[in-house]
C-alpha cells in the first residue's frame, strides 16, 4: 500500500471516529428526550421546566411540543451522520481494495 493511501485511510478513519462520537452523543440526547416525553405524558397537568438555576411552572403542551421538536431534530441529525458514516466507510473500503489490487 502506498504511503499516500495509508495517510488517506488514516484521515478518513479519524473522520469516521468523529462521526461515531457525534452519533453516540445525539443518540444519548434522543434517548433522554424520548424518556422526558414519556414522563411528561404520564404526568398530571402541572409541569415544571428547569431554566438555568431555577425551575418554573410551564405549559404542558408547550413543553411537549419543544421536546417533540428536539426529538425530530436529533433523529434528523443521526440520520445525516449515518449517511456520512456509510460514505466514509465505503471510501475507506474502496481505497483498501484498490491498493490491494495494485500491490498484487
Amino acid at each position: 500500500m502506498k504511503e499516500k493511501n495509508i495517510q488517506e485511510i488514516q484521515f478518513l478513519e479519524q473522520g469516521l471516529q468523529n462521526i461515531l462520537f457525534q452519533k453516540q452523543a445525539f443518540q444519548m440526547e434522543l434517548s433522554e428526550a424520548k424518556e422526558a416525553l414519556t414522563e411528561l405524558e404520564n404526568s398530571k397537568d402541572e409541569v415544571f421546566k428547569i431554566i438555568g438555576q431555577i425551575m418554573i411552572k410551564s405549559d404542558k403542551k408547550k413543553i411537549k411540543d419543544e421536546i417533540s421538536s428536539k426529538i425530530k431534530l436529533f433523529e434528523l441529525r443521526i440520520s445525516e451522520l449515518e449517511k456520512q458514516e456509510t460514505s466514509l466507510t465505503s471510501r475507506i473500503e474502496k481505497i483498501r481494495d484498490e491498493s490491494l489490487k495494485k500491490s498484487k
